[in-house]
């Protein structure tokens, strides 16, 4: 009389079959870990023209801009501007960020940091991005929220957000950046993704404020898949 397998070699051979025909080959889903994914794809959608009378379909961040309203990444400073010359603080900046990752909730329950209320807008974001090493306070007790935003700084943050990636160290060629700076490997990152080209005097222009156009049109590049 033959013998039916166990059920323990059912499972297993059951379990074998399940790997076979559904390999974990998405770049979303690894053992024990799941990534999040960006909540847009950085592509201009078609309809609805914006309203805003400072962003013209000539201006180079006018798809970047699109993206992000529509997105709910940001919104406008008011129902017909958006103001995209106005500098970023460090809280908007890491707001824009999270918001572009779908808003995750933080881990943590603490609030390290002193100057980060539990009401301001951008709480979650900055707790968020501190657990996930994407952008660490100016002190031990302060993130300084309200403080500008520096070009690097802003690269900074997507390197991290993107896994540090290595790059050529040839990418760029800016006379303000050198290999002692601690935005030297995002800023040569960045010149190789063609995230930014530096500016027109051909400095990266590292320690300039950053302005809105510039935050929301990086994000949209750095998420865009190539």
């Amino acid at each position: 009389m033959r013998r039916r397998p166990s059920l323990f070699w059912r499972i297993l051979l059951g379990l074998l079959l399940l790997a076979l025909l559904f390999p974990t080959t998405s770049p979303l889903i690894s053992f024990g870990k799941i990534h999040t994914a960006p909540k847009a794809v950085p592509t201009e959608v078609p309809g609805n023209p914006m309203t805003f009378e400072d962003v013209e379909e000539s201006d180079y961040y006018y798809a970047a801009v699109r993206w992000a309203v529509e997105h709910g990444i940001t919104e406008g400073t008011s129902n017909t501007t958006f103001a995209p010359k106005d500098y970023c603080s460090r809280g908007q900046v890491i707001t824009f960020l999270w918001k572009a990752m779908g808003s995750p909730e933080p881990l943590r329950s603490s609030n390290p940091f002193a100057d980060v209320p539990e009401d301001a807008y951008y709480t979650k974001a900055v707790l968020w991005a501190a657990e996930q090493n994407i952008a660490s306070g100016t002190s031990e007790s302060t993130f300084s929220p309200d403080a500008p935003c520096a070009r690097a700084q802003v690269m900074t943050f997507l390197w991290k957000l993107k896994g540090q990636p290595v790059a050529n160290s040839a990418a760029g060629n800016f006379p303000d950046v050198t290999i002692k700076d601690y935005f030297y490997a995002p800023v040569m990152w960045a010149a190789e993704e063609k995230i930014t080209t530096g500016l027109i005097d051909s400095r990266f222009g590292a320690m300039d404020q950053c302005n809105r156009a510039q935050v929301v049109t990086f994000l949209w590049h750095a998420l865009s898949e190539s």
